[in-house]
């Protein structure tokens, strides 16, 4: 018997078994992401040095999930599968080439013009550092060493889209994992060898660029979808990606322009702000990389081929899967955070060159990021809803809107917070929070007012359930994190280890609660 087509196979196995190995794969590469920020934390702490690699580090990487994990993946996924259902291998191959091709080229310009005009990329982003001549030269010096990873990431982003359309998730998921290698190898086994230890790390960022571009090639072999790059802007296919993705840039990446934005009013705060919000930032995201993005990665391919046969039933019960299991998550990560603040951030990140004074003052942002974790996880599932109908008129309007909103908060919280607390960064955090809920009320409320998405039966029955369990895993760490008063005065070991036993017990409490109410796990098994 002949193999099938890489073409005609589909994705096999359900919802809840895919996201099981994206999550996997994805919780793997948070943990050595949190062991890289603990290395940095170690080397950096929260000097204007670390200000400066964060910055330089922050402008590619946020430029690689508008390409990577955003606009260009929910432009591109519901093209590529509808080519899938409708086309020959041969038209798929073409597409895949002509992408590449053109992706590729506009992102080898734009990082040309980024790595020659440093400077300038560096005054647009950091304004604030202008007015520190060492600062500004040296975040300008790690710009041309770090923009070139924007290229490098964003081709490996268009790797994973292809390798995720043909239901091989765990590739792309585990490829985030070379990056932590990279950055921890160069701040332990590079730094020495400068003067300036954040430039090692700048220079762990190109690497890991390369590493991770390179690692996912076999894969794309073995499905005979390895690119061969063609200039193909006048390709129907690509028109189609593009006429998507421009106005998809501003619905998906909303709260990612408006972490950027904070960057650059930060830049005005005192020494240490960004490095703040950026430990803080790091925790929040880890369970919305963990659960919301393996979630959204698996139901964007599933929304896209159920929109393209027409079966809009199941294109609604699986919108519906996809917010109960961010709930799931969601909800207790975001009590957890804020209840713990500090007790995670001294576990994982006092240790040589951040101090308590660093450690309080990230934890007033995290508190400020957690209260709006629930929303910027609803988004990653709500905005697949859209975008694999091919709207993308919907989402852009809403994000502007949140967009504007938010500077409108920035403004109206930054200034009263620094002026008479100097405690202007949880401002800052505060109004991401505040956008981040308005853009996924709207997200939420064009689905249901276009009929797209039609709530299951039970919803009020399982919110309460969330609600009992939540309530019993505050209960438990409200009590045990009291026990950690003296975390300081313990060893890593130990604070490690206190911290995960209470967390076990929070999640212990929480998951008993959710059986005792009756939630059982086939509910989320998908379909």
């Amino acid at each position: 018997m002949s193999e099938p087509s890489p073409v005609a196979a589909k994705p096999q196995g359900g919802l809840l078994r895919s996201s099981a190995v994206v999550s996997v794969m994805t919780m793997l590469s948070r943990v050595l992401g949190l062991i890289r920020d603990v290395v940095i934390a170690a080397f950096l702490g929260a000097t204007a040095n670390a200000d400066c690699f964060f910055v330089a580090f922050k402008i590619p990487n946020f430029l690689r999930r508008l390409f990577a994990e955003g606009a260009f993946s929910q432009a591109f996924v519901p093209v590529l599968s509808e080519y899938r259902e409708n086309g020959s291998q041969a038209s798929v191959k073409l597409l895949v080439d002509r992408v590449a091709g053109a992706l590729g080229g506009v992102l080898t310009i734009v990082t040309a013009l980024a790595v020659i005009g440093a400077p300038v990329v560096t005054t647009i982003f950091a304004p604030g550092f202008r007015e520190d001549p060492l600062k500004f030269q040296l975040t300008s010096d790690m710009i041309r060493i770090t923009f070139p990873y924007l290229l490098l990431i964003s081709m490996t982003g268009f790797a994973g889209a292809v390798l995720n359309s043909f239901g091989r998730f765990a590739v792309p998921a585990f490829t985030p994992v070379l990056l932590n290698v990279c950055l921890i190898s160069a701040a332990v086994y590079l730094s020495p060898y400068f003067p300036e230890p954040a430039m090692a790390l700048a220079w762990g960022v190109l690497m890991a660029g390369v590493v991770q571009l390179v690692f996912q090639m076999p894969f794309l072999q073995r499905i005979h979808m390895l690119p061969r790059p063609r200039w193909g802007w006048q390709d129907e296919g690509v028109k189609r990606i593009v006429h998507l993705m421009i106005p998809a840039m501003f619905g998906v990446s909303v709260s990612q322009i408006n972490l950027l934005l904070d960057t650059v009013l930060a830049s005005f705060l005192p020494t240490g702000s960004i490095s703040w919000l950026y430990y803080s930032d790091r925790l929040v995201e880890l369970p919305l990389g963990v659960f919301a993005i393996a979630i959204a990665t698996v139901i964007l391919p599933k929304l896209s081929r159920q929109k393209a046969t027409g079966d809009e039933d199941s294109f609604a019960r699986t919108l519906d899967w996809g917010l109960r299991g961010v709930l799931l998550i969601a909800v207790p990560a975001a009590v957890a955070l804020v209840i713990l603040a500090e007790s995670i951030l001294a576990t994982l990140f006092q240790y040589g060159e951040l101090g308590s004074r660093d450690v309080a003052m990230a934890a007033m942002s995290l508190r400020a990021y957690s209260l709006g974790l629930i929303a910027f996880m609803l988004i990653k599932v709500l905005a697949p809803g859209f975008y694999a109908r091919q709207d993308t008129k919907t989402p852009v309007r809403i994000g502007i809107i949140a967009m504007v909103a938010n500077m409108v908060m920035n403004i109206a919280l930054v200034i009263p917070l620094h002026y008479y607390w100097q405690i202007g960064h949880v401002g800052l955090a505060l109004a991401t929070a505040a956008s981040a809920w308005l853009n996924a009320g709207l997200l939420f409320r064009g689905l249901v007012k276009t009929a797209v998405y039609r709530p299951k039966a039970g919803w009020g029955r399982y919110l309460l359930q969330l609600l009992l369990a939540v309530c019993a895993m505050a209960a438990v760490l409200v009590w045990g994190n009291q026990w950690l008063a003296e975390l300081l005065q313990w060893p890593w070991w130990q604070r490690g280890l206190s911290l995960l036993a209470l967390c076990a017990s929070g999640a212990g409490a929480y998951l008993l609660l959710l059986i005792l109410s009756g939630l059982k796990v086939a509910e989320f098994r998908g379909h």
